[in-house]
């Protein structure tokens, strides 16, 4: 039986990070994956459904009259797109096997095509495509073995006319209408793609009163008023009773808090309702892992309860994102084999909203800051004072960032709406980590024009030292301090 320093299960964008890291320490490692490399992370998912917002928002650019140019005869086909989508896809694709193949021939990555399961805590039994089994040994292992879209019970989904997120690329054409079900970052993601693309009417049924409820109001209200300017309809508030699907079309039926139902039909459907980790059928039980209620692995800094099996990604009941994902598995591999540099923390993950416009953020918003009752201050400040905004003619969306409320003034958070908006995170997201001061932000010397010269003002703001005088401009350039119990009070 061939034995392995590191075994690696899935090659996601976590289970390949952590065979990478791995290499580093000199191990011989083992990666195992039953499906593609790369994993969701790049097919029907992150890197697949942002080259689709990409596309669609050069697209959407082509309609713009307000810019000083007409275009005309501009035409987008659905096959073009998802065939631009592909190609992107598999430039990635080739890369990471160009990596496996490099260190599969030094001898120090060996590469499975097969399905995982444990025979025994350190012996993991691998079925390839044909039915063919073989066995390894590994001293210490990986689990990344991503997730997959929710489905419903009570939805007919058959990814053809009522879909989840992998099956947008099999659809044959725009369809003429969708509903989406779930207000969530990918539910919006994909409204927003849709109708940017113009092809599509689309409707997207949200629960709560408004969507991206886990953001602060002033953003979730942006977008979506946003969205249906772009010609959106959303069903706030709104109840889904029942989906099928009736002579090859959709048809649902909803409930809202005042008793009225209301009955529509459209021609596809698109369920986003979250993801489940792919937990089934790897015999953790002869391992000795135990799975939490939701199926995921309760871990400890990447360990499981087993001290030689780690779990990263998706599996985990941590934040499922690519970035999330990829620290998790480097995190998990220099607990093994080394020292990690620093703890694990998650509050300074930089997260993209692929939205209309994109939105960025870092650390805490004003709803949790409250939720926890962290007293704060904020700084508010609208694109249309930034000189890049105006010289792009994108003036649409807004700077907050959120301070202690004390001589210090550490950064909490950040979000930024607005286009270039992940171009202004990552200052933002290494002084938080750092926990200092947004006096360092507010000298330090920026890039003329840029859309970050919009962060460096807002701190100046808080120190009452700024360019753009809230005084002046109180409508949508503001400072203000925010109490443990709530309270509001101008600065």
């Amino acid at each position: 039986m061939e034995k392995f320093d590191l075994c690696v299960i899935g090659s996601g964008p976590s289970g390949f990070a952590a065979a990478m890291r791995a290499i580093d320490f000199g191990k011989r490692v083992a990666l195992i994956e039953r499906g593609k490399v790369g994993g969701a992370g790049i097919f029907d998912g992150a890197l697949s459904s942002k080259t689709l917002w990409e596309l669609s928002e050069s697209y959407k650019l082509t309609h713009n009259t307000h810019l000083g140019y007409t275009v005309y005869d501009s035409e987008v086909h659905f096959g073009s797109v998802m065939q631009q989508a592909h190609r992107a896809v598999a430039e990635k694709h080739v890369q990471l096997k160009q990596q496996i193949a490099h260190f599969q021939k030094s001898g120090q990555l060996k590469f499975f095509n097969g399905h995982a399961k444990f025979a025994s805590p350190h012996v993991i039994s691998i079925t390839d495509a044909q039915g063919q089994q073989q066995t390894m040994e590994a001293d210490n292992i990986v689990m990344a073995v991503g997730s997959r879209p929710r489905y419903l019970p009570h939805i007919p989904i058959d990814e053809k006319i009522i879909l989840t997120s992998d099956g947008v690329s099999a659809l044959p054409d725009f369809p003429k209408s969708i509903v989406i079900l779930g207000a969530g970052v990918i539910g919006c993601e994909f409204a927003t793609i849709f109708s940017n693309f113009g092809k599509t009417k689309v409707y997207l049924i949200d629960k709560e009163e408004r969507i991206l409820p886990f953001e602060d109001e002033d953003i979730s209200r942006a977008v979506a008023a946003n969205m249906e300017g772009n010609g959106a309809v959303i069903h706030h508030g709104a109840s889904l009773e029942k989906m099928s699907i009736v002579n090859g079309k959709v048809e649902y039926v909803l409930s809202f808090k005042d008793g009225r139902q209301e009955t529509h039909t459209v021609e596809k459907a698109l369920i986003s309702v979250g993801r489940v980790s792919n937990s089934e059928n790897l015999g953790l039980e002869a391992a000795g892992v135990v799975l939490n209620d939701r199926g995921n692995i309760d871990d400890e800094h990447t360990r499981s309860n087993v001290p030689h099996i780690y779990a990263v990604g998706d599996f985990t009941a941590d934040i499922s994102l690519v970035n999330v994902g990829e620290l998790e598995g480097r995190h998990a591999v220099e607990r093994m084999f080394g020292q990690p540099a620093r703890e694990l923390v998650y509050e300074n993950i930089s997260t993209i909203m692929f939205l209309n416009p994109e939105v960025a953020a870092v650390g805490l918003n004003e709803t949790q800051a409250r939720k926890k009752k962290i007293p704060y201050r904020v700084a508010v400040m609208n694109y249309r004072y930034v000189n890049r905004a105006i010289a792009m003619s994108k003036v649409d969306g807004f700077f907050k960032i959120l301070v202690s409320d004390d001589d210090e003034m550490k950064i909490l958070g950040l979000r930024v709406m607005g286009n270039h908006a992940s171009s202004t995170i990552m200052a933002v997201a290494l002084m938080i980590s750092m926990d200092i001061g947004i006096e360092h932000l507010a000298e330090l010397i920026f890039p003329h024009p840029s859309i970050p010269e919009g962060i460096q003002e807002c701190a100046r703001m808080l120190m009452g030292t700024s360019i753009v005088k809230p005084e002046v401009f109180n409508l949508d350039v503001r400072c203000y301090r925010v109490d443990a119990q709530g309270r509001v009070d101008d600065l």
